[in-house]
């Protein structure tokens, strides 16, 4: 779990979280302190465990304002398809499409588009691809690194203050929370 800071007024966490354990077991103490939104930015890794997508959906949103899917790693899979899955279990759960639910398969324009909606006091989370240094794709791995490309939007929408010391490492994980 990584915090990004760059003077903005709302906060930015990276984190590999991908499973309906794992956001199970960030988002409950991340609401409790939130005091305006939640927003998720994420998706599910292609030729994997399908039976996830639909529960990772219910789980986000339950505990988020503004849920936006994108891609993480489709592989093989329709990526239309891999993020219909996990929306359809965030409309179970209440979300409406246009709305509290995006889908923005540009996970480059899908952070940008959160942070653009972000205000003082909300969550942005940015959720399973943390560390990685690609996207896959059927045929081509797309080169991309989450924490760079949330300081590189931040950055575009004014906000480039100082960078922290230290990236990822456990006092941040244990601040975040």
């Amino acid at each position: 779990m990584t915090v990004v800071e760059r003077g903005q007024p709302f906060e930015v966490i990276v984190d590999y979280a991908h499973t309906p354990s794992s956001f199970e077991t960030i988002f409950p103490p991340l609401r409790k302190r939130c005091t305006g939104r939640m927003l998720a930015v994420f998706g599910s890794g292609g030729e994997r465990d399908l039976a996830k997508r639909p529960l990772q959906g219910q789980i986000a949103a339950r505990f988020c304002d503004i849920v936006i899917l994108a891609d993480e790693d489709p592989r093989g899979e329709d990526p239309v398809e891999l993020l219909e899955m996990i929306a359809a279990g965030a409309e179970q759960e209440g979300m409406r499409r246009d709305e509290s639910l995006l889908v923005i398969h540009d996970r480059k324009q899908a952070i940008r588009r959160a942070f653009s909606m972000a205000q003082a006091g909300d969550i942005v989370l940015l959720l399973g691809k943390s560390h990685e240094n690609s996207i896959i794709y059927k045929d081509f791995a797309l080169p991309y690194d989450e924490i760079s490309e949330a300081e590189a939007a931040l950055a575009e929408l004014g906000f480039e203050g100082p960078v922290p010391p230290e990236r990822g490492g456990g006092d941040e994980t244990e601040e975040a929370l």
